[in-house]
Protein backbone atom coordinates (compact mmCIF):
# COMPACT_ATOMS: atom_id res chain seq x y z
CA UNK A 1 0.00 0.00 0.00
CA UNK A 2 1.50 3.51 -1.66
CA UNK A 3 1.31 6.06 1.45
CA UNK A 4 1.13 9.65 1.35
CA UNK A 5 4.81 10.74 1.19
CA UNK A 6 5.53 8.24 -1.81
CA UNK A 7 2.36 10.01 -3.54
CA UNK A 8 3.83 13.38 -2.83
CA UNK A 9 7.44 11.98 -4.29
CA UNK A 10 5.82 10.37 -6.87
CA UNK A 11 4.07 13.78 -8.33
CA UNK A 12 7.45 16.01 -7.27
CA UNK A 13 9.37 13.68 -9.91
CA UNK A 14 7.08 13.50 -12.57
CA UNK A 15 6.90 17.59 -12.55
CA UNK A 16 10.63 17.22 -13.04
CA UNK A 17 10.55 15.20 -15.64
CA UNK A 18 7.99 16.99 -17.78
CA UNK A 19 9.54 20.08 -16.67
CA UNK A 20 13.23 18.93 -18.26
CA UNK A 21 11.52 17.43 -21.08
CA UNK A 22 9.50 21.01 -22.00
CA UNK A 23 12.96 22.58 -21.81
CA UNK A 24 14.74 20.26 -24.24
CA UNK A 25 12.39 20.84 -26.99
CA UNK A 26 12.26 24.49 -26.14
CA UNK A 27 16.30 23.86 -27.17
CA UNK A 28 15.68 22.26 -30.01
CA UNK A 29 13.04 24.52 -31.51
CA UNK A 30 15.81 27.37 -31.01
CA UNK A 31 18.32 25.52 -33.04
CA UNK A 32 16.32 24.42 -36.21
CA UNK A 33 14.77 28.29 -35.63
CA UNK A 34 16.72 30.92 -33.81
CA UNK A 35 15.38 34.69 -32.88
CA UNK A 36 15.46 36.70 -35.98
CA UNK A 37 16.86 40.28 -35.45
CA UNK A 38 14.38 43.57 -35.89
CA UNK A 39 15.35 43.98 -39.34
CA UNK A 40 14.78 40.40 -40.58
CA UNK A 41 10.96 41.05 -40.42
CA UNK A 42 11.40 44.35 -42.11
CA UNK A 43 11.11 46.40 -38.67
CA UNK A 44 13.76 48.73 -38.02
CA UNK A 45 14.54 49.09 -33.97
CA UNK A 46 12.17 51.30 -32.37
CA UNK A 47 8.58 52.11 -30.48
CA UNK A 48 5.24 50.43 -31.92
CA UNK A 49 3.24 52.55 -34.18
CA UNK A 50 0.97 54.92 -32.21
CA UNK A 51 3.55 55.35 -29.31
CA UNK A 52 6.01 58.44 -29.35
CA UNK A 53 9.69 58.82 -28.07
CA UNK A 54 9.14 58.64 -24.51
CA UNK A 55 7.33 55.06 -25.09
CA UNK A 56 3.99 56.92 -24.50
CA UNK A 57 1.07 55.77 -26.85
CA UNK A 58 -0.60 59.43 -28.68
CA UNK A 59 -3.93 58.59 -27.86
CA UNK A 60 -3.46 58.33 -24.10
CA UNK A 61 -6.27 55.33 -24.24
CA UNK A 62 -7.83 54.81 -20.63
CA UNK A 63 -8.53 51.78 -20.91
CA UNK A 64 -5.57 50.87 -21.80
CA UNK A 65 -5.64 49.39 -25.14
CA UNK A 66 -2.48 49.95 -26.75
CA UNK A 67 -0.44 50.23 -23.57
CA UNK A 68 3.41 51.32 -23.81
CA UNK A 69 5.50 48.59 -25.07
CA UNK A 70 9.51 49.04 -24.89
CA UNK A 71 11.56 46.85 -27.12
CA UNK A 72 14.86 46.06 -25.57
CA UNK A 73 16.72 44.48 -28.13
CA UNK A 74 16.75 42.63 -31.31
CA UNK A 75 15.24 39.43 -29.37
CA UNK A 76 12.54 40.85 -28.76
CA UNK A 77 11.80 42.82 -31.77
CA UNK A 78 12.00 38.91 -33.87
CA UNK A 79 10.07 37.14 -31.12
CA UNK A 80 7.18 40.32 -31.50
CA UNK A 81 7.18 40.24 -35.07
CA UNK A 82 6.66 36.50 -35.15
CA UNK A 83 3.95 36.15 -32.43
CA UNK A 84 2.25 39.31 -33.10
CA UNK A 85 2.48 39.58 -37.04
CA UNK A 86 -0.42 42.10 -37.16
CA UNK A 87 1.65 44.74 -34.79
CA UNK A 88 3.59 47.52 -36.97
CA UNK A 89 6.64 49.34 -35.82
CA UNK A 90 8.61 52.58 -36.52
CA UNK A 91 11.64 53.65 -36.16
CA UNK A 92 12.59 55.33 -32.71
CA UNK A 93 12.17 58.84 -31.81
CA UNK A 94 9.39 58.94 -35.37
CA UNK A 95 6.22 60.82 -34.17
CA UNK A 96 2.99 60.52 -35.94
CA UNK A 97 1.51 63.13 -37.45
CA UNK A 98 -2.12 64.07 -35.32
CA UNK A 99 -4.78 64.00 -38.19
CA UNK A 100 -6.63 67.42 -37.82
CA UNK A 101 -9.73 67.22 -36.72
CA UNK A 102 -11.06 70.57 -38.53
CA UNK A 103 -13.02 69.19 -41.72
CA UNK A 104 -11.61 71.41 -44.98
CA UNK A 105 -14.44 73.59 -46.82
CA UNK A 106 -15.49 73.08 -49.83
CA UNK A 107 -14.86 76.01 -52.18
CA UNK A 108 -17.73 78.38 -53.52
CA UNK A 109 -18.53 77.77 -56.89
CA UNK A 110 -17.15 80.80 -58.76
CA UNK A 111 -19.89 81.30 -60.94
CA UNK A 112 -23.46 82.66 -59.72
CA UNK A 113 -26.67 82.88 -61.84
CA UNK A 114 -26.87 86.25 -63.35
CA UNK A 115 -30.42 88.54 -64.02
CA UNK A 116 -31.97 87.60 -66.49
CA UNK A 117 -30.61 83.71 -65.88
CA UNK A 118 -28.35 83.25 -68.69
CA UNK A 119 -25.61 81.30 -67.49
CA UNK A 120 -25.57 77.18 -68.23
CA UNK A 121 -26.30 74.84 -64.96
CA UNK A 122 -23.44 72.76 -66.44
CA UNK A 123 -21.20 76.05 -65.75
CA UNK A 124 -23.07 76.51 -62.23
CA UNK A 125 -22.84 73.22 -61.12
CA UNK A 126 -19.84 71.75 -63.14
CA UNK A 127 -19.01 67.81 -61.28
CA UNK A 128 -21.79 68.77 -58.48
CA UNK A 129 -25.37 66.85 -58.36
CA UNK A 130 -28.43 69.46 -59.73
CA UNK A 131 -30.49 69.84 -55.94
CA UNK A 132 -33.26 67.69 -55.16
CA UNK A 133 -37.15 67.70 -55.48
CA UNK A 134 -39.14 68.60 -52.29
CA UNK A 135 -39.56 64.84 -50.60
CA UNK A 136 -42.70 63.92 -49.42
CA UNK A 137 -43.34 60.85 -47.19
CA UNK A 138 -46.81 59.17 -48.62
CA UNK A 139 -49.00 58.99 -45.57
CA UNK A 140 -51.54 56.81 -48.11
CA UNK A 141 -52.65 53.32 -47.55
CA UNK A 142 -53.07 52.04 -50.65
CA UNK A 143 -50.30 49.55 -51.24
CA UNK A 144 -52.08 46.52 -52.66
CA UNK A 145 -50.10 45.37 -55.33
CA UNK A 146 -50.61 42.85 -58.00
CA UNK A 147 -48.01 40.24 -59.71
CA UNK A 148 -48.86 41.66 -63.21
CA UNK A 149 -48.43 45.06 -62.14
CA UNK A 150 -45.46 44.83 -60.80
CA UNK A 151 -44.20 42.83 -63.86
CA UNK A 152 -45.54 45.36 -66.26
CA UNK A 153 -43.56 48.32 -64.26
CA UNK A 154 -40.47 46.48 -63.69
CA UNK A 155 -38.45 47.81 -66.74
CA UNK A 156 -39.72 51.32 -65.99
CA UNK A 157 -38.50 51.28 -62.20
CA UNK A 158 -35.10 49.80 -63.33
CA UNK A 159 -34.53 52.44 -65.74
CA UNK A 160 -35.07 54.85 -62.52
CA UNK A 161 -31.05 54.86 -62.17
CA UNK A 162 -28.84 57.97 -61.61
CA UNK A 163 -28.90 59.49 -64.80
CA UNK A 164 -32.71 59.44 -64.97
CA UNK A 165 -32.72 61.22 -61.68
CA UNK A 166 -29.98 63.76 -62.98
CA UNK A 167 -31.46 64.50 -65.91
CA UNK A 168 -35.01 65.46 -64.09
CA UNK A 169 -33.38 67.43 -61.04
CA UNK A 170 -31.52 69.31 -64.28
CA UNK A 171 -35.03 70.43 -65.77
CA UNK A 172 -36.80 71.59 -62.25
CA UNK A 173 -33.48 73.26 -61.38
CA UNK A 174 -33.80 75.31 -65.21
CA UNK A 175 -37.48 75.61 -64.69
CA UNK A 176 -37.40 76.68 -61.44
CA UNK A 177 -34.52 79.59 -62.11
CA UNK A 178 -36.35 80.92 -65.17
CA UNK A 179 -39.97 80.59 -63.37
CA UNK A 180 -38.42 82.79 -60.45
CA UNK A 181 -36.97 85.26 -63.22
CA UNK A 182 -40.49 85.21 -64.64
CA UNK A 183 -42.47 86.25 -61.95
CA UNK A 184 -40.78 89.14 -61.61
CA UNK A 185 -41.45 90.40 -65.06
CA UNK A 186 -44.89 89.34 -65.38
CA UNK A 187 -46.29 93.33 -64.79
CA UNK A 188 -48.79 95.12 -66.27
CA UNK A 189 -47.36 96.43 -69.87
CA UNK A 190 -45.55 93.96 -70.75
CA UNK A 191 -45.89 92.39 -74.38
CA UNK A 192 -46.48 88.27 -74.37
CA UNK A 193 -44.29 88.02 -77.15
CA UNK A 194 -41.39 89.90 -75.49
CA UNK A 195 -42.55 87.27 -71.79
CA UNK A 196 -42.19 84.21 -74.61
CA UNK A 197 -38.99 85.44 -75.42
CA UNK A 198 -37.60 85.72 -72.36
CA UNK A 199 -38.41 82.32 -70.98
CA UNK A 200 -37.43 80.40 -74.42
CA UNK A 201 -34.11 82.64 -74.23
CA UNK A 202 -33.67 81.18 -70.66
CA UNK A 203 -34.67 77.70 -70.83
CA UNK A 204 -31.98 77.58 -73.71
CA UNK A 205 -29.31 79.56 -71.90
CA UNK A 206 -30.00 77.25 -68.74
CA UNK A 207 -29.51 73.90 -70.04
CA UNK A 208 -26.94 74.38 -72.13
CA UNK A 209 -28.47 74.09 -75.73
CA UNK A 210 -29.39 76.47 -78.15
CA UNK A 211 -31.25 74.30 -80.65
CA UNK A 212 -29.52 75.82 -83.76
CA UNK A 213 -27.73 72.87 -84.64
CA UNK A 214 -29.03 69.32 -86.03
CA UNK A 215 -30.50 67.47 -83.29
CA UNK A 216 -29.39 69.80 -80.98
CA UNK A 217 -32.79 70.80 -79.08
CA UNK A 218 -33.67 66.79 -78.89
CA UNK A 219 -30.87 66.69 -75.85
CA UNK A 220 -32.07 69.67 -73.95
CA UNK A 221 -34.23 72.52 -74.20
CA UNK A 222 -37.49 73.61 -74.68
CA UNK A 223 -40.30 70.72 -73.79
CA UNK A 224 -43.40 71.98 -75.65
CA UNK A 225 -44.15 75.75 -76.48
CA UNK A 226 -44.43 78.27 -73.96
CA UNK A 227 -48.11 78.81 -72.78
CA UNK A 228 -49.30 82.53 -72.00
CA UNK A 229 -52.92 82.50 -71.71
CA UNK A 230 -55.40 85.09 -70.47
CA UNK A 231 -58.18 85.50 -68.82
CA UNK A 232 -60.90 83.16 -70.40
CA UNK A 233 -58.38 81.39 -72.78
CA UNK A 234 -57.38 78.45 -70.41
CA UNK A 235 -54.99 76.39 -72.10
CA UNK A 236 -52.56 76.21 -75.24
CA UNK A 237 -51.92 79.87 -76.62
CA UNK A 238 -48.67 81.47 -77.39
CA UNK A 239 -47.64 84.40 -79.46
CA UNK A 240 -46.81 83.10 -83.01
CA UNK A 241 -44.30 85.29 -85.56
CA UNK A 242 -46.08 88.06 -86.96
CA UNK A 243 -49.61 88.25 -84.96
CA UNK A 244 -51.00 91.38 -83.39
CA UNK A 245 -49.35 92.40 -80.34
CA UNK A 246 -50.81 91.53 -77.16
CA UNK A 247 -49.91 93.68 -74.14
CA UNK A 248 -50.82 92.24 -70.33
CA UNK A 249 -53.12 94.64 -68.41
CA UNK A 250 -53.61 94.88 -64.76
CA UNK A 251 -57.32 93.47 -65.02
CA UNK A 252 -56.05 90.74 -67.04
CA UNK A 253 -55.14 87.13 -64.97
CA UNK A 254 -52.12 85.28 -67.08
CA UNK A 255 -51.42 81.37 -66.69
CA UNK A 256 -48.02 81.05 -67.68
CA UNK A 257 -46.78 77.32 -68.48
CA UNK A 258 -43.70 76.28 -69.76
CA UNK A 259 -41.91 73.05 -69.87
CA UNK A 260 -38.02 72.04 -69.92
CA UNK A 261 -36.52 69.03 -70.75
CA UNK A 262 -33.31 67.27 -70.80
CA UNK A 263 -32.62 63.85 -72.66
CA UNK A 264 -36.38 63.77 -72.74
CA UNK A 265 -37.29 63.88 -69.19
CA UNK A 266 -39.86 66.82 -68.99
CA UNK A 267 -40.65 69.04 -66.27
CA UNK A 268 -43.74 71.08 -66.60
CA UNK A 269 -45.00 73.10 -63.82
CA UNK A 270 -47.43 76.26 -64.26
CA UNK A 271 -48.56 79.07 -62.61
CA UNK A 272 -51.07 82.09 -62.36
CA UNK A 273 -50.22 85.71 -62.17
CA UNK A 274 -53.09 88.44 -61.37
CA UNK A 275 -52.30 92.21 -60.43
CA UNK A 276 -55.78 93.17 -59.39
CA UNK A 277 -56.33 91.54 -56.31
CA UNK A 278 -60.29 90.92 -56.97
CA UNK A 279 -58.67 87.38 -58.65
CA UNK A 280 -56.75 86.15 -55.18
CA UNK A 281 -59.54 83.86 -54.02
CA UNK A 282 -59.80 82.26 -57.81
CA UNK A 283 -55.68 82.10 -57.78
CA UNK A 284 -56.04 80.64 -54.00
CA UNK A 285 -58.60 78.08 -54.89
CA UNK A 286 -56.90 76.45 -57.30
CA UNK A 287 -53.46 76.36 -55.64
CA UNK A 288 -55.09 74.75 -52.91
CA UNK A 289 -56.67 72.31 -55.63
CA UNK A 290 -53.47 71.43 -56.91
CA UNK A 291 -51.50 71.13 -53.82
CA UNK A 292 -54.57 68.59 -52.66
CA UNK A 293 -54.18 66.10 -56.28
CA UNK A 294 -50.26 66.51 -54.89
CA UNK A 295 -50.50 65.61 -51.50
CA UNK A 296 -52.91 62.75 -52.34
CA UNK A 297 -50.72 60.98 -55.09
CA UNK A 298 -48.87 58.11 -54.62
CA UNK A 299 -48.12 54.54 -55.38
CA UNK A 300 -51.20 52.75 -55.83
CA UNK A 301 -53.29 56.08 -55.09
CA UNK A 302 -56.79 55.71 -57.26
CA UNK A 303 -57.29 58.56 -59.69
CA UNK A 304 -60.99 58.51 -59.30
CA UNK A 305 -60.26 58.97 -55.51
CA UNK A 306 -57.72 61.75 -56.20
CA UNK A 307 -60.39 64.06 -58.64
CA UNK A 308 -63.06 63.68 -55.95
CA UNK A 309 -60.67 65.33 -53.34
CA UNK A 310 -58.90 68.20 -56.10
CA UNK A 311 -62.93 69.27 -56.92
CA UNK A 312 -64.31 69.17 -53.38
CA UNK A 313 -61.28 72.02 -52.13
CA UNK A 314 -61.45 73.96 -55.55
CA UNK A 315 -65.79 74.45 -55.47
CA UNK A 316 -65.30 75.32 -51.60
CA UNK A 317 -64.14 78.56 -53.12
CA UNK A 318 -66.05 82.05 -54.14
CA UNK A 319 -65.13 84.79 -55.96
CA UNK A 320 -66.82 88.56 -55.84
CA UNK A 321 -66.90 90.00 -59.32
CA UNK A 322 -68.63 93.15 -60.16
CA UNK A 323 -71.21 92.81 -57.12
CA UNK A 324 -71.92 89.12 -57.92
CA UNK A 325 -70.82 86.16 -55.61
CA UNK A 326 -69.40 83.86 -58.09
CA UNK A 327 -68.56 80.05 -57.13
CA UNK A 328 -65.11 78.72 -58.66
CA UNK A 329 -65.80 75.11 -60.58
CA UNK A 330 -63.44 72.71 -61.61
CA UNK A 331 -62.99 72.28 -65.45
CA UNK A 332 -64.46 69.12 -66.48
CA UNK A 333 -62.72 68.94 -70.03
CA UNK A 334 -59.42 68.90 -69.56
CA UNK A 335 -57.06 66.89 -67.07
CA UNK A 336 -54.01 66.55 -65.52
CA UNK A 337 -51.82 63.89 -66.80
CA UNK A 338 -49.20 61.54 -66.61
CA UNK A 339 -45.80 62.31 -69.17
CA UNK A 340 -43.55 59.71 -70.74
CA UNK A 341 -40.11 60.20 -72.39
CA UNK A 342 -40.26 63.00 -74.90
CA UNK A 343 -44.02 62.86 -74.82
CA UNK A 344 -45.64 65.06 -73.15
CA UNK A 345 -48.92 63.76 -72.57
CA UNK A 346 -49.15 59.88 -71.68
CA UNK A 347 -51.89 57.63 -71.44
CA UNK A 348 -52.98 58.21 -67.77
CA UNK A 349 -55.26 61.30 -67.26
CA UNK A 350 -56.13 63.02 -63.46
CA UNK A 351 -59.63 64.89 -64.28
CA UNK A 352 -60.51 67.86 -61.80
CA UNK A 353 -63.81 66.43 -61.01
CA UNK A 354 -65.06 63.32 -59.45
CA UNK A 355 -65.09 60.43 -62.21
CA UNK A 356 -65.35 56.73 -62.69
CA UNK A 357 -62.12 55.03 -63.50
CA UNK A 358 -60.52 51.78 -62.34
CA UNK A 359 -56.39 53.57 -62.92
CA UNK A 360 -54.41 53.82 -60.50
CA UNK A 361 -50.76 55.74 -59.93
CA UNK A 362 -47.93 53.27 -60.21
CA UNK A 363 -44.25 52.91 -59.21
CA UNK A 364 -42.11 54.56 -62.06
CA UNK A 365 -45.17 56.85 -63.09
CA UNK A 366 -44.32 60.98 -63.41
CA UNK A 367 -47.35 63.07 -62.92
CA UNK A 368 -48.16 66.69 -64.40
CA UNK A 369 -50.70 67.56 -61.19
CA UNK A 370 -52.76 70.82 -62.76
CA UNK A 371 -56.01 71.94 -62.00
CA UNK A 372 -57.63 74.75 -63.80
CA UNK A 373 -60.65 76.72 -61.73
CA UNK A 374 -62.75 79.23 -63.54
CA UNK A 375 -65.50 81.76 -63.14
CA UNK A 376 -67.26 80.41 -66.33
CA UNK A 377 -69.24 77.19 -67.49
CA UNK A 378 -66.12 74.77 -66.62
CA UNK A 379 -66.21 73.33 -70.23
CA UNK A 380 -63.89 74.32 -72.52
CA UNK A 381 -63.78 74.48 -76.42
CA UNK A 382 -61.42 75.31 -79.01
CA UNK A 383 -61.24 78.19 -80.19
CA UNK A 384 -59.41 79.53 -83.75
CA UNK A 385 -55.46 79.75 -83.99
CA UNK A 386 -52.27 77.33 -83.75
CA UNK A 387 -50.75 77.14 -80.43
CA UNK A 388 -48.09 73.90 -81.93
CA UNK A 389 -47.65 70.97 -84.01
CA UNK A 390 -46.59 67.60 -82.65
CA UNK A 391 -45.22 64.40 -84.71
CA UNK A 392 -48.25 61.74 -85.13
CA UNK A 393 -45.50 58.54 -83.91
CA UNK A 394 -48.25 56.38 -85.22
CA UNK A 395 -48.70 57.40 -88.79
CA UNK A 396 -46.90 56.81 -91.40
CA UNK A 397 -45.02 59.02 -93.96
CA UNK A 398 -45.63 56.78 -97.06
CA UNK A 399 -48.47 58.22 -98.16
CA UNK A 400 -47.31 61.99 -98.61
CA UNK A 401 -46.05 62.98 -102.24
CA UNK A 402 -45.47 66.46 -101.64
CA UNK A 403 -41.31 66.91 -101.63
CA UNK A 404 -42.09 70.05 -99.52
CA UNK A 405 -43.96 68.25 -96.88
CA UNK A 406 -41.48 65.40 -96.89
CA UNK A 407 -38.35 67.93 -96.28
CA UNK A 408 -40.45 69.35 -93.70
CA UNK A 409 -40.84 66.31 -92.45
CA UNK A 410 -37.51 65.21 -91.82
CA UNK A 411 -36.59 69.24 -89.98
CA UNK A 412 -39.16 68.30 -87.58
CA UNK A 413 -37.82 64.16 -86.89
CA UNK A 414 -34.34 65.69 -86.54
CA UNK A 415 -35.03 68.56 -84.29
CA UNK A 416 -38.33 67.72 -82.38
CA UNK A 417 -38.96 64.20 -82.84
CA UNK A 418 -42.79 63.86 -80.79
CA UNK A 419 -41.91 67.14 -78.69
CA UNK A 420 -44.51 69.87 -79.44
CA UNK A 421 -42.82 72.60 -80.62
CA UNK A 422 -44.27 76.44 -81.57
CA UNK A 423 -44.12 77.95 -85.06
CA UNK A 424 -41.19 80.11 -83.49
CA UNK A 425 -39.22 77.20 -82.97
CA UNK A 426 -39.45 76.29 -86.22
CA UNK A 427 -38.53 79.81 -87.76
CA UNK A 428 -35.58 79.91 -85.78
CA UNK A 429 -34.53 77.17 -87.65
CA UNK A 430 -34.31 79.34 -90.94
CA UNK A 431 -37.54 77.27 -92.27
CA UNK A 432 -39.31 79.25 -94.48
CA UNK A 433 -42.46 79.10 -96.44
CA UNK A 434 -43.63 75.80 -94.84
CA UNK A 435 -47.29 76.62 -94.25
CA UNK A 436 -48.28 74.74 -97.67
CA UNK A 437 -46.30 71.76 -96.42
CA UNK A 438 -47.51 71.75 -92.81
CA UNK A 439 -51.25 71.55 -93.70
CA UNK A 440 -50.12 68.31 -96.03
CA UNK A 441 -48.72 67.04 -93.23
CA UNK A 442 -51.37 67.70 -91.17
CA UNK A 443 -54.09 66.53 -93.53
CA UNK A 444 -52.31 63.35 -93.79
CA UNK A 445 -52.71 62.83 -89.62
CA UNK A 446 -48.61 62.66 -89.39
CA UNK A 447 -48.45 66.00 -87.24
CA UNK A 448 -51.03 67.13 -85.06
CA UNK A 449 -52.15 70.81 -84.91
CA UNK A 450 -52.78 72.40 -81.48
CA UNK A 451 -55.39 75.30 -81.08
CA UNK A 452 -56.45 77.44 -77.99
CA UNK A 453 -58.94 76.19 -75.30
CA UNK A 454 -61.16 78.78 -74.24
CA UNK A 455 -64.17 79.06 -71.43
CA UNK A 456 -67.13 81.43 -72.35
CA UNK A 457 -66.09 85.21 -72.63
CA UNK A 458 -65.87 87.16 -70.14
CA UNK A 459 -64.91 84.47 -67.78
CA UNK A 460 -61.89 83.99 -65.68
CA UNK A 461 -59.70 81.35 -65.47
CA UNK A 462 -56.44 80.34 -63.20
CA UNK A 463 -54.00 77.05 -63.41
CA UNK A 464 -51.10 75.93 -60.81
CA UNK A 465 -49.41 72.72 -62.00
CA UNK A 466 -46.25 70.70 -60.70
CA UNK A 467 -45.06 67.21 -61.32
CA UNK A 468 -45.14 64.45 -59.39
CA UNK A 469 -41.99 61.46 -59.73
CA UNK A 470 -43.28 58.44 -57.73
CA UNK A 471 -41.23 55.88 -56.34
CA UNK A 472 -40.68 53.72 -53.13
CA UNK A 473 -42.75 55.75 -51.54
CA UNK A 474 -41.69 58.77 -51.93
CA UNK A 475 -42.43 61.67 -54.40
CA UNK A 476 -39.95 64.17 -55.81
CA UNK A 477 -42.42 67.43 -56.49
CA UNK A 478 -40.82 69.54 -59.41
Amino acid sequence: MTTQAERSWDLRHQKTIAGALMSSAHDAIAAVNPPKPAAACGLPRGTLEGEDGDGEDEDDDDDGVGADLKLRGPQEHGELCRNNPHLKLRPEGKKRKKKSSKKKKKKAPGERQTTPPTVALATLFRDQPYPKGEIVEFSNHHLQRTTAEELRHLSVVNSMDDEFLNDYRKAAEVHRQVRLYVQTIAKPGISLSQLAQEIDDGVRSLTGHQGLHTGDALKAGLGFPTGLCLNNIAAHWTPNPGAKEVVLQYDDVLKVDFGVHVNGRIVDSAFTVAANPVYDNLLAAVKAATNTGLKEAGIDARIDHISEAIQEVMESYEVELHGKTIPVKAIRNITGHNILRYKIHGDKQVPFVKTQTTQRMEEGDVFAIETFGTTGKGYLRDDVGIYGYGRNEHFSAAGLHSASAMSLLKTIDENFGTLVFSRRSLERLGVKNYHLGMRSLVSNGVVEAYGPMVDVPGSYVAQFEHVRKIHEMRLGRY
